[in-house]
């Protein structure tokens, strides 16, 4: 079994930062590939971040692109998401993602091919 726990949501005004945290344990630490998705009401799950573990490579939505930096602690089994110069379009609840083949198959746009989820966090931009 496998778990990520998230934390560092909260209400902000736009231009402020957040950074949001993803604690993994488990078989969810040893994945190929860590992401970041978001879900605003009544739309989809969308992608905003994903690292490789294991190329060190990382990957944006280009909404949110120069804005938003995405990192993981490997000693920490942590993963991060910087966010900064935030807007109100950026108002959801923001998901933690793990995939265990993600990064041998790139498929790390679509959340069908993520294994396992946090309980996510909301994050509120106020104009």
């Amino acid at each position: 079994q496998g778990q990520l726990v998230e934390s560092g949501g909260g209400l902000v005004q736009a231009g402020d930062s957040l950074r949001l945290s993803c604690v993994a344990s488990g078989r969810a630490s040893t994945t190929s590939a860590m992401a970041w998705f978001r879900q605003a009401p009544g739309k989809e799950r969308d992608f905003v971040s994903a690292i490789s573990t294991i190329l060190s490579r990382t990957y944006y939505a280009d909404s949110v692109k120069g804005r938003f930096t995405i990192s993981r602690d490997n000693a920490k089994n942590t993963l991060y998401l910087q966010m900064n110069s935030l807007k109100p379009e950026d108002t959801a609840v923001y998901y933690c993602a793990a995939g265990r083949i993600i990064s041998y198959t790139g498929n790390y746009y679509a959340p069908r091919f993520y294994d396992y989820w946090g309980q996510g966090t909301q994050v509120t931009v106020s104009s």
